[in-house]
């Protein structure tokens, strides 16, 4: 750690202002400021494309003492756009072939402020709903830091997915699975990949904005939608590929972002959310089996059920914290998504069962399509 600290500021869009001491690159960074509950993985955390465009919170007390180990990534760099911690750790206790937080911020430019008071900072979102920030540790100015956040975009109408989203094809698993699926990626957590490939399954990792037809030229089993940042209203470009691959009775599975997507695909409406559910804890019931399992989740906006559209869309999984929607399942078609993430990385594993469902989805409608032919 530096022996001369470098003060910084956090100044959120309605004027509040916290001081702290800056982490990370010494600059200036805008966002929607949002916070993780969860305990453990910030690494993970860190690296996940849903968290484009935002500030995060971190509310465990300790943040980098565990450092970073270079396999402990879900995307190929550092994600969020600035960090807000209260105690940042320089030493780390893991030294095998790892290095430290503020090295991998260095590396990455990221900039951060610590030693914030998080639990006065998260009682304030929780009241006045999420908002745009700036953390800077170059400037002391706050009506100039004020001007500077103005000017942030709202995360409302912001399509982010394809600035995160891989630039070209590729696959990933063995060559000579049994079954493909094609992941459409609009910022995909690269573990939802790795539990397709567990399963025996090739992934075809497709660019955001590719087509229906394109996506179909591959000829896959299944079609995985993934997570993503932004709003997904915002992606019209998506809504109507989903639509046509749901409606080609292709069995689709889709993650938060994907699961947002199928929703719009189906007639149903998403919405902005008072301040999002992020964390390793979050509660959810699944309306079919009756159980409930504790899930990762990573969300800003939800989707809203219509209950007119109970002929073709179910509803088979609630937040037992606040009743929103979970998971969604067609009845005309063989598509469900679920709002929370069964991959975790970080987070429980309560949830991994559905990369089971999907793959006898694949099976089931393979065998159907054999007998009809």
């Amino acid at each position: 750690m530096s022996s001369n600290p470098v003060s910084a500021l956090l100044v959120l869009q309605d004027g509040t202002v916290f001081k702290g001491t800056a982490i990370g690159k010494i600059g200036t960074t805008t966002g929607e400021i949002a916070f993780n509950t969860g305990m453990t993985g910030y690494q993970e955390v860190f690296t996940d494309p849903s968290y484009f465009g935002q500030i995060l919170i971190m509310t465990n007390d300790h943040i980098g003492n565990y450092g970073v180990h270079a396999d402990e990534i879900e995307s190929d760099d550092i994600k969020i756009s600035g960090l807000v911690c209260k105690k940042f750790s320089h030493n780390f206790s893991r030294k095998l072939n790892a290095f430290s937080l503020d090295e991998y911020f260095t590396q990455n430019h990221l900039v951060g402020i610590s030693d914030v008071d998080t639990r006065q900072l998260v009682r304030h979102i929780r009241q006045a709903g999420a908002m745009n920030a700036v953390i800077s540790s170059e400037i002391s100015n706050v009506d100039e830091l004020l001007k500077i956040v103005s000017a942030c975009p709202d995360m409302t109408g912001l399509e982010l997915a394809s600035k995160v989203s891989s630039a070209n094809f590729h696959t990933m698993g063995n060559a000579d699975a049994p079954r493909k699926v094609a992941l459409l990626d609009f910022g995909n957590k690269l573990n939802i990949a790795r539990c397709l490939a567990e399963r025996n399954c090739l992934v075809g990792i497709f660019p955001a904005k590719t087509t229906a037809e394109e996506v179909l030229k591959w000829k896959p089993d299944g079609i995985m939608l993934s997570n993503g940042p932004g709003d997904p209203a915002a992606m019209d470009y998506a809504i109507e590929t989903v639509k046509t691959l749901v409606n080609m009775g292709i069995p689709t599975f889709g993650i938060c972002l994907g699961h947002q997507l199928l929703s719009l695909a189906s007639g149903l409406k998403t919405y902005k959310m008072h301040h999002g559910h992020r964390g390793l804890n979050h509660p959810v019931k699944n309306l079919v089996s009756g159980r409930s399992e504790i899930t990762s989740q990573n969300h800003g906006f939800a989707v809203e059920f219509n209950n007119d559209l109970k002929d073709t869309v179910e509803l088979t999984h609630i937040n037992l914290n606040d009743d929103s929607v979970e998971g969604i399942r067609r009845l005309d078609k063989p598509a469900f998504s679920v709002q929370h993430h069964p991959e975790a990385s970080p987070g429980p594993h309560d949830s991994l069962y559905l990369f089971d469902q999907f793959v006898e989805l694949i099976e089931s409608h393979r065998n159907t399509m054999a007998a009809a032919n």
